[in-house]
């Protein structure tokens, strides 16, 4: 090959390509965006519609039913789901994993366009649900008080200070997108007008409303020029002061003006709260922190922490500004969990390497390959658009071990063409031979490395294939893994021989540097007067780029001598014992497989036995779709019935915060937020005032059974309120449904609640499940209004007029906004509360204001109480009542199998049907997707070798290492107590490019050893005699590179820890059983004696009889 004639002729060229290699890889690592985990495109769509006023059966039949209709046709929608309730609508659309949501939001907006709803139905919105678009920091801002809660005045204070101080100075630190403040009181002028007197002034509130509008107005009058000066002409009509609004004149009676004061009082007050949030017990308002879009998560928060330092330096005495989440910390502590796994993996292996080398510059040599082919991996990752995030630096950590197998066969290749070179006479010939042994050996084995390389990444590309989130998942980490193999190929074709050419010391020309000989001194006078003049240029010069460079590379090859000495003396007993431990087990491995090959039919049996106990044991390993990451905090969501008032929720939320902080369990803090307010979720069972979450962080030092512990004491404490739901849930990284949901579809709303109750109180019973709950609940309690259309008709009234203004009369209108220094405060126009506050009231709301008798509501309508469901939903344009469960114990099969028992238990009448849904639909649909693409991979790896080959038979008898590992792994997972998961099966995938390295080497060199006649069983004990050390030393570098992985120390364990140990595993038991089962699977399939003599075929450790013997004796490579 060229490249390797290039690199060992011109070695300096190698190493500037390298060193730019290095510095552009540096500076794409500095620019890649930080993230916990890759960008995921999630496949679901929401369309939210607002329907004030309007009933859950109203917005199922006005505005879900035609939503559903119109989207169905939608490209790649595999299902739709609407949640109808009181005043809003959700549909959620689900479409594949690897639609482009972008487009399909195009599409979904086309449809919503043309769509005719009702003129009073707001226009729909759509969401999406993206986990990197959640706030990245969340601000609690409370104030210290004597009294046991903030006065009006000082949460109004509060809020205003938020907006105004807080917000605005957060708002301009670079990569943040957008500040949001919730919670507090919000500013609102309220013109509350007495009904009675406004009906005997005759003055209609629409009329007020609309005189409030038409007076607060500033206005450009136009331009007036003469000859001395122009003018601009102002209406300045704005109100300045409440006292302005309160004399505003809105109508006359009887001859005289009537005021607004007359009929109506004007406060300074606060819009109606929708949410309460506690820190800690203490009310106050949350402040949460968007970054954008393609914004580094962890410098964004950084420069935010930066400005809160100058924020906090200007704060009120009594004011407090308390960080309640940072997304950055956890996202910064994983990533270095992966750091350290990879270096320590790394260090773990270049150990390895030394204990079977014995050479500590031949270690280091093989050692360079690590850094210098990961950090050439970042400029891949930089050109891809991959971040560094859990799965891409995951990918690497994962491939720490393989990087250096291409330069050990490199290096044990070039090593034995230098001895071979130097036994030539001639000192330069000798000379000559050094070069020519580094490109000739490289050559010799590049195709084999090449194919090697192939094999593993070949696994990847099956990747492609696979539904679900692990397509997307795991993307980042195949091409991680990828990137790095391939950089390691390439350091091993060019950098390898070039340094390992140069491995002896070179004698250097001793020239003196600071005087040039005089037969090159210039003759002339003005050669003369230029040479003396430039002399000091020149020595410094020389000083600069000869002496100093030279100097420092002494100071480095004589610290380089010591150190080795030093370490080499170091290691000398471990050295010693590790050779023993290997000699003891060479001569026991070599009498082991001379028994083995008399007594194949043992073997065999052996294997089978093996194989089949760890397929009954892969029932008994549970399932789940992806690992659970614990980020050391939880929540949980509590559900009030229907109707009640925020302030009962509060109370409820903030009882639970003080269980929580009273047990004595390692509680950091408490966030609590009871009510939605304007929390926009594209989660459709998030609502209302009924509604809240307690969000609790344990310490650092807490253990997963202190979590335990605080979620049982709020259970206990949830077991004396029987009407409220609690649903218990840490953050999610994944948007999936519940682990177990139950569809019971049908029409009838109330066997729909009939079934579902009796289904959720059955799996209650079982300890299997945890916060089962049912969608279909009493809904909010309603004042139902039914008007006598012939009474309105005989009035002059109709009912559109009448509802219009009941609305204005209990809801409000704004009417306009009153400006206080630079903000705008909304004022707010409705009727008195005590003429609002209970049915008689609404009763006597007068519908002909301005007739001279006032005609109450009750003389042409009635009105009276009912409770209607609090939500329809529907799957598939039909009605269902969903019964959701969490796990409180055992895996998802499980829980699945005894819900499934549950439905056949239970007769439903024919109009109803009942199947399991949730996490297992997403299980089984990725589980299939991720056995194909494992079929796939091995059928990808018999191609490459039955190519590197040129055999069928062959490639066969090495694919027996894949049900091996198989095998192996299934048995890891086991002792480990680690079910079945996407991640494991990632793992699988990975190892079938792995585990057959082992298996290629040793058949290789049987053939080799056969075609140069040696007889069949002959050629398997050499061959495996020779092929121990190389096939220990890559296995163990390569499972000690994965070791700190498997340990789960650090957050984001979770999601590492089921690969290494399938992995690890899976690789060991199949290496050592390859060792035996292999040779007798050759003996017994290939019947020939001996194979006809021509070139061998040149694979990985393709190493000559001789150097093979030598290092099964333990020689230095």
């Amino acid at each position: 090959m060229r490249i390797v004639d290039i690199a060992v002729k011109r070695p300096v060229a190698v190493s500037m390509f390298i060193f730019a290699v290095l510095l552009f890889g540096m500076v794409s690592l500095g620019r890649l965006s930080v993230n916990l985990l890759p960008d995921l495109s999630y496949p679901t769509l929401t369309i939210r519609t607002d329907y004030d006023g309007a009933a859950p059966g109203e917005v199922e039949q006005l505005v879900s039913k035609p939503i559903e209709e119109a989207i169905g046709v939608v490209k790649g929608v595999r299902k739709v789901t609407s949640t109808s309730r009181a005043g809003q609508s959700d549909v959620v659309l689900s479409f594949a994993w690897g639609t482009d949501m972008d487009f399909a939001s195009l599409e979904v907006r086309e449809k919503l366009d043309v769509l005719q709803l009702p003129l009073d139905i707001e226009k729909p919105r759509l969401l999406r649900f993206n986990p990197s678009l959640d706030p990245v920091i969340k601000l609690g801002l409370t104030a210290q008080s004597d009294a046991s809660s903030l006065s009006i005045a000082q949460m109004k204070r509060l809020r205003l200070y938020g907006e105004q101080q807080v917000k605005r100075s957060l708002e301009s630190v670079e990569g943040v997108a957008a500040v949001r403040v919730g919670g507090g009181l919000e500013n609102e002028i309220h013109i509350l007008i007495d009904q009675r007197k406004a009906s005997q002034l005759s003055i209609p509130i629409t009329r007020i409303t609309e005189r409030v509008r038409a007076e607060n107005i500033n206005a450009a009058g136009g331009r007036i020029d003469n000859a001395a000066q122009a003018f601009l002409v102002r209406t300045l009509n704005q109100f300045e002061t409440l006292n302005d609004i309160e004399n505003l004149f809105i109508g006359r009676f009887e001859g005289r003006n009537i005021q607004l004061k007359d009929v109506a009082t004007v406060e300074n007050a606060y819009k109606d709260r929708d949410v309460v949030t506690r820190f800690n017990g203490s009310e106050g308002i949350e402040i949460a922190i968007y970054k954008e879009g393609d914004a580094n998560a962890v410098n964004v928060a950084q420069k935010v922490a930066k400005r809160l330092s100058e924020v906090n330096d200007n704060l009120p005495s009594n004011y407090m500004l308390s960080e309640i989440y940072d997304q950055s910390v956890f996202i910064k502590q994983a990533i270095d969990n992966v750091k350290s796994a990879a270096v320590m993996g790394g260090v773990l292996a270049m150990l390895v390497l030394y204990l079977f080398l014995k050479d500590f510059w031949a270690t280091i040599i093989i050692s360079v390959s690590i850094p210098v082919s990961v950090i050439a991996t970042f400029n891949l990752m930089y050109a891809n658009d991959i971040s560094l995030n859990m799965m891409s630096l995951g990918g690497i950590a994962l491939a720490v071990g393989l990087l250096v197998d291409n330069s050990i066969v490199v290096l044990e290749n070039i090593d034995r063409h230098k001895k071979l070179k130097a036994s030539a006479s001639d000192e330069a010939v000798a000379g000559e031979g050094v070069a020519s042994a580094a490109s000739e050996g490289t050559k010799e084995v590049s195709g084999a490395i090449i194919a090697s390389t192939l094999t593993t990444m070949a696994v990847f590309v099956p990747l492609i294939f696979v539904e679900g989130i692990a397509g997307q998942l795991f993307k980042d980490q195949a091409l991680t893994v990828s990137f790095a193999l391939a950089a390691s190929l390439v350091v091993a074709l060019t950098l390898i021989p070039a340094m390992a050419h140069k491995r002896k010391k070179q004698q250097l020309d001793h020239e003196d540097v600071f005087t040039t000989p005089p037969a090159v001194r210039p003759t002339s006078t003005l050669g003369k007067m230029m040479y003396w003049v430039t002399l000091p240029i020149r020595w410094v010069f020389k000083l600069v780029f000869v002496f100093l460079p030279a100097a420092l590379v002494t100071l480095v090859i004589g610290g380089w001598h010591i150190t080795s000495r030093v370490l080499g003396a170091a290691f000398k007993p471990l050295i010693w014992a590790f050779n023993k431990g290997f000699d003891l087990l060479a001569s026991a491995y070599e009498k082991l497989l001379s028994i083995s090959l008399r007594a194949r039919t043992a073997v065999l049996s052996i294997a089978f036995i093996l194989a089949a106990g760890a397929v009954v044991l892969v029932p008994k390993l549970g399932m789940e779709l992806i690992p659970t990451l614990s980020q050391g905090e939880f929540s949980v969501e509590v559900t009030l019935p229907a109707g009640s008032p925020l302030a009962r929720t509060d109370a409820i939320i903030n009882e639970l915060a003080n269980v929580a902080s009273a047990s004595e369990s390692n509680v950091l803090r408490t966030y609590a937020m009871s009510g939605t307010g304007s929390l926009i979720s594209a989660a459709p069972n998030q609502g209302g005032d009924h509604w809240g979450r307690l969000n609790i962080v344990m310490q650092p030092i807490a253990t997963p059974q202190d979590m335990a512990d605080v979620k049982n004491a709020l259970r206990d404490s949830l077991a004396f309120k029987p009407e409220v739901q609690a649903t218990f849930s840490e953050p999610e990284l994944f948007s999936f449904a519940s682990p177990i949901q139950i569809e019971i579809a049908g029409y009838d709303l109330k066997q729909l609640q009939q079934y579902g109750d009796a289904i959720a109180t059955k799996l209650a019973s079982y300890g299997n499940f945890a916060d089962v709950t049912t969608s279909i609940r009493d809904g909010n309690p309603e004042l139902k209004i039914a008007f006598h259309h012939a009474k309105l008709a005989r009035l002059g009234l109709d009912a559109a007029g009448v509802s219009q203004l009941i609305a204005a009369k209990v809801g409000g209108r704004i009417a306009t906004q009153y400006s206080v220094e630079d903000r705008k405060v909304d004022v707010l126009v409705r009727t008195q509360e005590n003429q609002r506050d209970d049915i008689a009231s609404i009763r006597a709301i007068v519908v002909n204001p301005g007739s001279v008798q006032p005609i109450p509501l009750s003389a042409v309508a009635d009105v009276y109480m009912s409770v209607g469901p609090s939500e329809i939903t529907r799957v598939g344009q039909q009605r269902v009542a969903l019964v959701s469960a969490n796990l409180a114990k055992g895996k998802l099969d499980e829980a699945v199998a005894i819900a499934t028992k549950v439905i056949d238990g239970t007769q439903l009448p024919l109009s109803l049907s009942a199947s399991v849904t949730g996490q297992s639909e997403d299980m089984q649909s990725s589980f299939r997707s991720l056995q194909f693409a494992l079929a796939l991979a091995v059928f990808m790896v018999y191609l490459v070798m039955a190519s590197q080959f040129e055999s069928l038979l062959h490639p066969l008898l090495i694919l027996f290492a894949v049900p091996l590992a198989g095998a192996g792994s299934v048995y890891g997972l086991w002792l480990t107590n680690t079910p079945l998961n996407v991640v494991v099966f990632i793992g699988l995938i990975m190892l079938c490019g792995i585990v057959v390295n082992n298996a290629i080497v040793l058949v290789d060199r049987i053939n080799q050893l056969r075609r140069q006649g040696l007889e069949k069983n002959v050629a398997i004990m050499q061959a495996a005699k020779t092929r121990l050390r190389p096939i220990v030393m890559t296995t163990l570098t390569t499972v000690l590179g994965l070791l700190p992985m498997a340990f789960g120390l650090g957050e984001g364990a979770e999601i590492r820890t089921p690969m290494a140990i399938t992995v690890i595993y899976g690789l060991l038991f199949a290496s050592l059983l390859t060792l035996i089962l292999l040779p007798v699977l050759y003996s017994l399939f290939d019947v020939k004696k001996t194979l006809v003599k021509k070139d061998p075929v040149k694979t990985n450790a393709s190493l000559s009889y001789s150097d093979e013997d030598r290092l099964s004796k333990g020689g230095v490579l």
